[in-house]
């Protein structure tokens, strides 16, 4: 990346991004629906990507992971269907952690070389590669076929008589089979049989998961006495330890440029703090990203955990989404921001992602629309990265009731399946706006101006903020809870940014105190001549503390007015 540049992350789910199948079938199977392949990311794929204005990609799910499609013609030992959720399968549940998926490939037999190829393809595209990284569990069926020569498996040795042992990769719950709720029982391939049963993957200790348990998986051991209660054995450092940073320096030798680590939080600091600066002696671009929720572990997990980025989905996102849905107020915003100012830089801002519902769904705003304001706060108010889901652009609804999944607002991780308002903009390889309808090119046009405008403007990607809304609690020209204001700086530009969160366009006269332009060091003036970045107009505004600043406030949207003084 280059230096101040601004992360623009563009999360992608690899199995349904190019699958064109148009009669999806209900619970179907790759033969009836289909399955995106690595080869669809085409250069003219990732050109448009990158125009959209994204500085890296995400291909989320492309780890071998289980699943109830059979590829024993292959070699690829079969899943039982009662461990595996839906018919493609989870890709948080990997059942070998040397290989890539083999729904992914046109070519099962070479696919490591069609992933390799995509990463080239990729950054001859001006495109960083993300992929995942799943630490805390694994599939119940875990075997590796592709381990390089002298790898142990996970599990080869461990003593599964001891509920827990420094040594173990797994918990057993030793004499005691796996039972719980799940119906283990398949017509076609039998009875699973685990014994000794093993601990889930949600830090489940005993025998007996449920069907809302993540029962697919099983938890990985690095140290910790969840059983008997004996604390934490890090030293000598334990056997997963080792293993794990084998598989991270396995997948950074195949050149990709950083890790999404998936609940990084259920996993040891201590073993973040060990590992990071292994795999980034070895490979110093690199770059980690921690799924972790919890704002009390933010700082122990940059600061020890050497993470380079933190998911902001506690603070920022719950805040923007209950402004999007009238339930919250934009004076919230302002805490988010104050509650990780000394670590602003390392926060990833979203208002997608897979785990997460759609916008436009029935479950969160109805309408896409509703949360441009949002998409403003997001990717512009600091120079920390942003992210977004494929299709959130386009305003995917997240509405199909695709199988293991549900009608739920998500996009199906768990089957097979393809996005409607992804299959149209791919339109069989065109990558073109032909089949959207009105609504959804006009939105792609603001993300597309938004995101670029990160990395065009230097005061968004290297400037100094300054929250206008103190100045303006209490200001009866301005609806504090529905509209919400901040400055941008860089040298001598400035960003005047105002965002409306209600449907009507609105007036408003927002306060600039002395103090911001003493901070930023600009000078006051009557008469300042502007051009609003997001649809290119002109107007002359007066840009003093003794005046407030007068604007015309579109519904669902805001103004970038620059300024050069």
């Amino acid at each position: 990346m280059e230096q101040n540049e601004k992360m623009i992350i563009y999360q992608v789910f690899t199995r349904l991004f190019g699958n064109n199948e148009v009669n999806n079938v209900y619970n179907g199977s790759l033969q009836e629906n289909g399955c995106g392949k690595m080869d669809d990311f085409t250069n003219k794929a990732l050109h448009e990507i990158k125009k959209l204005g994204a500085t890296h990609i995400w291909y989320t799910g492309v780890i071998a992971h289980a699943s109830q499609t059979d590829y024993s013609a292959y070699n690829i030992p079969r899943n039982h269907p009662s461990v595996v959720k839906g018919k493609a399968g989870s890709p948080y549940a990997i059942r070998d952690y040397y290989d890539i998926d083999p729904d992914l490939a046109v070519n099962v037999d070479h696919r490591m070389k069609e992933f390799e190829a995509l990463v080239k393809r990729t950054h001859s595209n001006g495109l960083k590669v993300i992929i995942d990284f799943v630490p805390n569990h694994v599939a119940r069926q875990y075997h590796s076929i592709a381990k390089p020569a002298g790898v142990k498996d996970l599990g080869e040795d461990d003593d599964n008589t001891k509920a827990f042992d420094v040594n173990n990769n797994f918990y057993y719950i030793p004499d005691t089979r796996l039972g719980g709720e799940i119906d283990f029982y398949n017509e076609q391939a039998g009875t699973y049989e685990e014994m000794p049963a093993k601990a889930t993957g949600n830090n489940r200790f005993d025998a007996y998961p449920n069907k809302t348990d993540w029962y697919e998986t099983v938890k990985l051991n690095y140290g910790v006495d969840y059983m008997e209660n004996t604390g934490n054995h890090f030293s000598p450092i334990p056997d997963t330890w080792n293993k794990m940073k084998d598989i991270l320096l396995f997948w950074a030798s195949k050149g990709i440029d950083g890790f999404r680590c998936d609940m990084a939080e259920m996993v040891p600091c201590e073993f973040w703090g060990w590992v990071i600066p292994l795999v980034k002696k070895l490979h110093p671009e690199l770059i980690f990203i921690a799924e972790v929720y919890n704002p009390n572990e933010y700082r122990n997990y940059i600061f020890n955990g050497h993470f380079d980025y933190l998911y902001d989905k506690v603070g920022l996102y719950d805040t923007l989404r209950a402004v999007i849905c009238g339930y919250g107020s934009a004076t919230a915003i302002t805490g988010c921001w104050q509650s990780v100012n000394d670590i602003q830089s390392h926060m990833l801002n979203f208002l997608e992602n897979h785990d997460e519902q759609r916008i436009a769904s029935d479950f969160f705003a109805g309408d896409a629309r509703k949360a441009l304001p949002a998409l403003l706060v997001s990717a512009c108010m600091n120079t920390n990265p942003m992210m977004i889901y494929f299709g959130q652009e386009l305003g995917e609804e997240g509405m199909d009731s695709e199988g293991f999944s549900g009608r739920d607002g998500r996009t199906t991780i768990f089957d097979y399946w393809s996005v409607d308002s992804i299959r149209r903009w791919c339109n069989h390889g065109r990558y073109n706006l032909h089949l959207l309808n009105d609504q959804e090119k006009e939105l792609r046009r603001f993300y597309y101006h938004v995101l670029n405008l990160c990395n065009e403007e230097k005061a968004i990607s290297q400037g100094e903020f300054f929250d206008l809304m103190y100045a303006n609690q209490g200001n009866w020209l301005m609806n504090e809870h529905r509209q919400f204001a901040f400055i941008r700086k860089h040298a001598n530009e400035v960003l005047l940014i105002l965002v409306n969160f209600d449907e009507m366009p609105m007036h408003v006269s927002v306060n600039v105190p002395r103090h911001a332009f003493e901070y930023l060091q600009m000078p006051e003036s009557e008469n300042v001549q502007t051009v609003d970045l997001l649809t290119g107009e002109k107007e002359t505004i007066s840009f003093t503390s003794e005046k407030p600043v007068a604007v015309e406030l579109p519904g669902w949207g805001g103004k970038i007015l620059k300024m050069t003084i």
